[in-house]
């Protein structure tokens, strides 16, 4: 509905979705692109990965590059420490997006790979429903 605001998002790289919940249950599930390296936990800067475990979203990008974009909490002290010890950077810009500014004629076809740096990567008409029922703090998923 659209007054429904989550309090979970889970994103399961392996199916390429992304679902709301709220008390427990699900709200609305979107198909997802993911960076082109999905499988696996992100390691460094530029490896192509989106991120595996608990974060939040911890702020919200109207001036974004893509249409809009909601700001994951990676890289964790966990993940910093890794990146650390194999002498690269963890990154850090990895978000919830919708399609390259001017490219959202694009819709649904987006999915057809993965193209990302490591977001999560929706249409703009569902970053809009994402931008509006996903307030900063809602802690975020990302399942395998």
């Amino acid at each position: 509905p659209p007054s429904a605001i989550a309090d979970l998002v889970v994103v399961d790289k392996a199916r390429r979705a992304l679902t709301l919940f709220r008390d427990g249950s699900p709200l609305k599930e979107y198909v997802v692109a993911l960076g082109p390296h999905a499988e696996g936990p992100k390691q460094c800067e530029g490896d192509g990965r989106t991120p595996e475990g608990n974060y939040v979203i911890d702020s919200r990008k109207a001036d974004s590059a893509f249409h809009r974009a909601l700001h994951i909490s990676y890289p964790s002290a966990s993940d910093s420490a890794f990146a650390e010890a194999q002498r690269r950077p963890a990154g850090g810009a990895v978000m919830v997006h919708g399609l390259r500014n001017g490219l959202g004629f694009v819709g649904p076809l987006h999915r057809a790979y993965d193209w990302t740096n490591g977001c999560v990567a929706v249409t703009n008409r569902e970053m809009d429903e994402l931008w509006r029922a996903v307030p900063d703090g809602t802690p975020i998923e990302l399942r395998p």
